[in-house]
């Protein structure tokens, strides 16, 4: 758990401020403005089927209370409403302005966090219709308690985790130093301390619920590193789906760049009492629960990350029947292909993954075929695309496949010893737990079942291999 220092003494110095099990998070705001009356009065529209529900599974949500017909707008906001870091008629002052610049891209959500730091320092901001609706507390990770987190299996997740509670950390010290000294009328929260609480408060409020959205383009589906983050009030209450009834669109009003509307229309038809569903996008469960705070059963795009470790794939080829030191002691031709994939040499890759579209990480693929393969001459007859292919159909022969798969199976069980049985985390949810306990539970579940899937996935595809192997005894 020496992964985990940084985090746990986060954790420790901001304890305050967590929720008890089952309770809704009290907004910022006793008596928040009407959000829907407020986006109305500035011009947007809200269709008046779409209402604001606290009932469904995800908490807070948007609900239709009438059937809805596919196509229809649902909720547009006027561009002047959704809260950017930097826009023509609110640039950020020069001191957040050179804050923002000390956070680092993978963290892009505290840029904007910085500016929604800003505005909740202010009564009198525009936007505080839409702040004061948003929650004190939210189920990421980093709210949650100290003895929660260190249930949370997996290194790569918590080496995440760690690195984001050390930046806060760090950058509460370089917000201090920063701002010391500072007169109010200069001061970008209005002479209010910002301490790491805060900026934790407002990483996960950006995080759990911003959008990277084109700035001022006419088409907008999906998303990619150039497109702006920005908060959408209202918008931001649809929960996640795979399967969404709705979309977000940018369109034009005059053609202008300058008054480029967000919309959100029926993608489907939406029934009675049925929630409006985003697509968040095709993330795993450490993505889902570190940015948003829940996990999605059966997963199909969840993904178990672990390092190639030649003493464990040692063992598990051992265990199929192969003599030790294949993955230790590989030969020179066999290094040299370990070098192309990235897994050997002087800066190796060596993080690989189990599940998710690609059941087994190509490159992983690849490199057990190869080293249970001792026949140079036969695996020249194939590109590394090919060998890293699990579509490929036995490109070094049936028994080379076999032990392929049956090597991974072996893997994955010898990989698993780190959750706990699944059956011990049914009953403990049986018995009843905290919400933050019940969710990591539920994550660990649901890695346990991202292996069982790679292993039922290669045991039949070795069965059906083991049928073509075996002759017809006639």
């Amino acid at each position: 758990m020496a992964t985990l220092k940084a985090a746990i003494t986060f954790l420790k110095a901001n304890i305050r401020g967590l929720i008890c099990a089952s309770q809704r998070p009290p907004r910022l705001s006793h008596h928040p403005p009407d959000l829907v009356r407020w986006i109305e009065r500035e011009g947007g529209f809200v269709h008046h089927a779409v209402k604001l529900s606290q009932d469904t599974p995800f908490g807070f949500g948007l609900i239709s209370t009438e059937q809805i017909p596919q196509g229809t707008d649902l909720i547009t906001l006027p561009p002047h409403v959704p809260l950017r870091f930097e826009s023509d008629d609110a640039p950020p002052s020069p001191l957040l302005a050179a804050l923002s610049r000390r956070v680092p891209e993978e963290l892009w959500a505290m840029k904007l966090g910085l500016r929604l730091l800003q505005e909740r320092a202010n009564a009198d901001s525009f936007w505080w219709p839409y702040i004061s609706n948003l929650p004190v507390t939210y189920t990421v990770p980093i709210f949650f308690h100290p003895e929660d987190i260190e249930n949370l299996p997996l290194k790569p997740f918590q080496y995440q985790f760690d690195e984001r509670c050390r930046f806060l950390l760090h950058f509460e010290e370089e917000v201090r130093e920063t701002l010391e000294g500072v007169q109010a009328s200069d001061h970008p929260f209005r002479g209010q301390d910002v301490n790491a609480s805060d900026l934790r408060w407002a990483l996960s409020a950006v995080s759990t619920r911003a959008f990277r959205l084109h700035g001022n383009r006419k088409v907008v589906q999906g998303g990619s590193s150039d497109h702006v983050p920005m908060m959408l009030p209202l918008i931001d209450m649809c929960n996640h789906s795979f399967s969404p009834n709705v979309k977000i669109i940018q369109d034009q009003d005059d053609g202008s760049d300058s008054n480029t509307l967000v919309k959100v229309v029926a993608e489907t038809q939406v029934k009675e009492n049925d929630q409006l569903l985003l697509n968040y996008g095709c993330l795993s469960n450490d993505s889902f629960l570190l940015d948003y705070g829940f996990v999605v059963e059966s997963n199909p795009y969840d993904t178990i990350e672990l390092n190639y470790d030649e003493g464990l794939l040692d063992a598990a080829s051992l265990a199929v029947g192969f003599a030790s030191g294949k993955f230790s002691s590989p030969a020179p031709w066999q290094h040299q292909l370990l070098s192309q994939l990235n897994l050997a040499g002087k800066m190796p890759n060596l993080k690989v993954t189990l599940g998710g579209q690609e059941t087994v990480d190509g490159r992983l693929l690849a490199a057990i075929r190869i080293l249970l393969s001792g026949e140079l001459v036969e695996v020249e007859k194939h590109d590394l695309e090919a060998l890293k292919s699990l579509s490929s159909v036995a490109p070094l022969g049936i028994a080379n496949e076999i032990a392929t798969f049956q090597t991974v199976m072996v893997f994955c069980v010898l990989a698993n010893v780190v959750l706990s049985r699944l059956e011990d985390h049914e009953a403990i949810l049986k018995q009843g737990v905290s919400d933050t306990a019940e969710l990591i539970i539920k994550y660990r579940i649901q890695k346990k079942s991202v292996f069982s899937g790679v292993i039922e996935d290669l045991r039949r595809r070795v069965k059906l291999l083991s049928a073509q192997e075996t002759p017809n005894a006639s």
